[in-house]
């Protein structure tokens, strides 16, 4: 957890500008080695602090703090009337799976979580998601269904399309998606989705589908990652710090009703639209399912959101799951 004395280090700290230790210390009710300690914590967070004799602490890069009331602001009349809650949480194992418990507790659907940072972040396959305290969006909503997990079947895809659409309104170009759920950028990874679907085979049933997208990150802060990887902020070609409150709101005005209206649209309301930002469509890809690796050409993907891979012999091949990743050869 996040002391209450952290929360106030940081919210002085986040304009970016210099602050004496005295002036901390005063601001905070705290001594100025007491101040020294919960500086140490934040940057145990991952939060970068420059210091300067003379000076005093700032942050490496300003930073905007998630606020409930703020991402309101930017939502949409139909967007906030799917909500049943907000919750911002400064630190926390993860979102989804946060989400995950309260669904089984019962809580319905339309809950949103936000985070300034998780501890253990999912990507696909167990993969960690990195996630340094308050540069990115870690956000996941609790969704319920009718219909069985069969219902929302490509969910992921349709929920990647919405998120193309809330990038473009935000000024994004040349944002694609990578099947199934990736979202791309000059074949660089922006971020990643990753639906979790628990309930009855045929009836009710609970998803939670969590979204991790790089706003704006550090390299040092990257290293972690083992991939090619791109932030908000290099999509925007840097001229402008994106306010991470703005850009969670869009996203949850394109995320809400897509959640609301699946199981009457379903995927085939979503395909061509997919279809339009794929950006792996005639690249040479290799995928994996398990210890089988299979290589071809990216000729799109069919009604059924299945993948479609020609192979070095002409036959083309359908895949419903698998690991994809650019040929490097």
């Amino acid at each position: 957890m996040i002391s209450p004395v952290d929360r106030q280090l940081i919210a002085l700290l986040v304009d970016g500008r210099f602050h004496s230790g005295t002036e901390l210390a005063g601001a905070l009710g705290v001594s100025r080695s007491a101040v020294w300690k919960h500086l140490q914590g934040l940057s145990e967070l991952g939060i970068e602090i420059l210091a300067v004799s003379g000076k005093g602490y700032r942050l490496a890069t300003p930073m905007d703090l998630l606020d409930s009331e703020r991402i309101f602001a930017y939502l949409h009349h139909r967007a906030s009337g799917l909500l049943t809650g907000l919750e911002v949480h400064g630190l926390i194992a993860s979102t989804n799976t946060y989400l995950h418990e309260l669904a089984e507790q019962g809580v319905p659907g339309g809950l949103v979580c936000l985070a300034e940072r998780q501890t253990a972040g999912k990507g696909r396959r167990g993969r960690q998601w990195v996630s340094p305290f308050g540069r990115n969006i870690y956000l996941s909503i609790l969704w319920r269904f009718q219909g069985g997990p069969a219902a929302i079947a490509g969910l992921s895809l349709a929920l990647g399309v919405a998120t193309i659409q809330a990038l473009r309104q935000l000024g994004a170009h040349d944002v694609g998606l990578k099947w199934p759920n990736d979202i791309y950028w000059r074949q660089r990874k922006l971020g990643g989705i990753l639906i979790e679907v628990s309930g009855e085979s045929d009836g009710p049933c609970h998803a939670v589908a969590g979204l991790g997208l790089n706003v704006d990150m550090s390299t040092k802060q990257g290293e972690a990652i083992d991939q090619d990887w791109a932030d908000l902020v290099a999509v925007l070609g840097g001229s402008a710090r994106p306010d991470r409150n703005r850009v969670s709101g869009v996203l949850l005005n394109h995320w809400l009703p897509v959640l609301a209206e699946f199981e009457q649209r379903t995927l085939v309301d979503y395909i061509e639209d997919w279809r339009e930002v794929d950006c792996m469509v005639g690249k040479t890809v290799d995928i994996s399912i398990g210890s089988l690796a299979h290589r071809g050409t990216v000729a799109g993907i069919d009604d059924q959101g299945f993948l479609l891979l020609t192979d070095a012999n002409g036959e083309l091949r359908r895949f419903a799951s698998g690991e994809v990743s650019f040929s490097k050869s």
